[in-house]
């Protein structure tokens, strides 16, 4: 059971987030409940999934139903997709492989999907029937990548996010980029836009340790995090992914720095869910917000030049279902 960024908007989404930190203790949770058995909790941007092992198939899409709707109403619940059997399988083959993802054929989604595995099973909330089925998904998973051509072209929201930025700016010889947190997908934003020109690098982070580390890797500069807002004076392109809860930068913090930047073009990026960006920074003149959900309007170029090995893919994991029904 699950939502995606096909059936719900982020603002939806991110209501659902589950930080990396705690995959494994809601997966353990949910096996608490009356007859389900196991549990694997996915988490990303563009999606929240339950993969659950249970005694009674209706029985535990009740349960599960009625869980997780205490958290939120009947409008947020509506966006939910519900897959059992062969179209589980089906389902997670697919999400392993990147034909679910808002990025055809992207690379991420595999080791997100290992991680939430690994917690879960840390945990103690997986046993026979999904450790199988997880463990067969990353075989097939390998085997899609190393046969077909999924990947070509952009195949990360990070490579997706340089593209754009490209489009707007022309170049990006000479830009300022900042970057707000110190993850992996931050990390590779970074290397794209320097591969291409940017010249100065600003991370911030709440650890400084890892801010510094990314830095340090990129030969760019560290800012504090609770001063970071005074490098917006400089920046061309703000790049924020970070795990917090409520926006990290909002539109007032732009505003008071505006004169100060004598009204320069500013590009934000937020690839974050929850959403690190006030909306409202987006109606700022001079201001180009995008957030993962526009981040689509390129992946669907990238979608239909791949239709052939999209084609290719869904007759693989076909044959694997059949293999293991």
């Amino acid at each position: 059971m699950g939502l995606n960024h096909e059936t719900a908007p982020v603002e939806v989404r991110e209501h659902f987030a589950v930080s990396e930190q705690e995959l494994g203790l809601m997966a353990s949770k949910l096996t608490e409940l009356t007859t389900i058995a196991e549990s694997v909790v996915i988490s990303t941007c563009n999606r929240m999934e339950v993969y659950v092992a249970v005694e009674d198939r209706q029985m535990g899409l009740d349960v599960l139903m009625q869980h997780l709707s205490q958290d939120h109403d009947d409008d947020e619940m509506s966006h939910m997709y519900q897959k059992c059997g062969d179209e589980a399988k089906k389902h997670l083959f697919a999400l392993v492989c990147g034909l679910n993802s808002m990025v055809l054929g992207e690379t991420e989604i595999f080791g997100q999907v290992k991680n939430a595995y690994k917690q879960a099973f840390e945990a103690g909330a997986t046993k026979g029937v999904l450790n199988r089925l997880f463990q067969k998904s990353f075989s097939v998973g390998k085997r899609i990548r190393t046969n077909t051509r999924i990947q070509m072209g952009a195949t990360s929201v990070g490579n997706v996010a340089v593209d754009l930025a490209e489009k707007i700016f022309g170049k990006l010889k000479g830009c300022h980029v900042m970057i707000i947190g110190a993850g992996e997908t931050s990390r590779l934003v970074a290397q794209s836009m320097i591969s291409r020109g940017a010249s100065q690098l600003t991370v911030t982070n709440r650890s400084m340790e890892r801010a510094k580390a990314l830095a340090d890797e990129l030969n760019g500069e560290v800012v504090p995090f609770d001063s970071w807002e005074d490098a917006l004076v400089q920046a061309d392109v703000v790049v924020s992914s970070t795990g917090a809860p409520e926006p990290v930068l909002r539109a007032a913090q732009i505003e008071s720095v505006r004169r100060m930047r004598k009204f320069r073009p500013l590009f934000l990026i937020d690839i974050a869910v929850p959403r690190d960006i006030e909306s409202q920074a987006g109606d700022i003149e001079e201001v180009y917000l995008y957030d993962i959900d526009k981040l689509q309007q390129l992946a669907s170029s990238a979608r239909e030049s791949r239709a052939k090995q999209v084609e290719l893919c869904e007759q693989m994991i076909a044959e694997e279902i059949k293999q293991i029904s």
